[in-house]
């Protein structure tokens, strides 16, 4: 663009140096590296945060021994604790993975906690009155009807890792697409930032919509019920 800035890239160049970049095996591997950090972050924080939460949200003393610490950290940004990651567990890819778990475990703890809580207690009372054990209202009653707040917190959990995964790598990283921008940014290479922002909200946008098909298979009654 005419008498624009050297950092302001019109659509087209950016569309056309992304084309560009998929013939090398550069972005591959950043992309690679990068997907190799969120997806085992997301993984452990939003499994071990689902199931923390519906324990939470099911059994009274559980709740009142953990959520208070949930809710009061929640506000603390997850990132400012990657020095401290770092110095437990060594500038490795671990503390970028753990740090992208901590973040993934808010969202779907919570989301878990609170659709747990809102299933109908007149459909738990009548499983138990019907003669169902414990386990079968949780199978049966409590789970289905927390599916779709859970779902709910994969999706932001799933945005967080992508935000956390590309502010660490950005820290200290030796590869992975908050790498590539900031070697971009040192070399003065805007294409190759624009190039590498596209590619994680690509990976982004192609992970939501997974969870979305996921969402559809599982919640099929709610479909049929709407």
């Amino acid at each position: 663009m005419r008498g624009a800035p050297d950092y302001v890239l019109p659509p087209s160049e950016i569309a056309k140096q992304f084309i560009a970049a998929l013939g090398a095996r550069e972005l591959y591997a950043d992309a690679g590296a990068s997907l190799m950090r969120a997806i085992p972050g997301f993984a452990i924080g939003a499994l071990l945060g689902i199931a923390l939460g519906l324990a939470a949200g099911i059994a009274r003393s559980f709740d009142e021994m953990l959520s208070p610490l949930v809710f009061v950290t929640y506000p603390v940004p997850k990132i400012v604790m990657l020095p401290l990651f770092m110095l437990w567990f060594g500038i490795g890819d671990l503390s970028k993975v753990l740090i992208i778990a901590l973040a993934c475990f808010y969202p779907a703890f919570i989301n878990a906690y609170y659709g747990a809580r809102a299933t109908p207690r007149i459909l738990v009372w009548s499983a138990r009155n019907m003669g169902a054990s414990e386990a079968a209202i949780f199978r049966r009653v409590v789970l289905p009807g927390a599916l779709p707040q859970i779902f709910a917190g994969l999706r932001v959990a799933l945005a967080l890792s992508f935000i956390v995964m590309f502010a660490a790598e950005m820290i200290n990283a030796r590869s992975g697409l908050g790498h590539l921008i900031r070697e971009a940014e040192n070399s003065m290479r805007f294409d190759l930032m624009y190039v590498s922002l596209l590619a994680i909200a690509i990976l982004g946008y192609a992970g939501d919509r997974l969870l979305r098909f996921a969402r559809a298979r599982f919640l099929r009654w709610e479909e049929s019920h709407a």
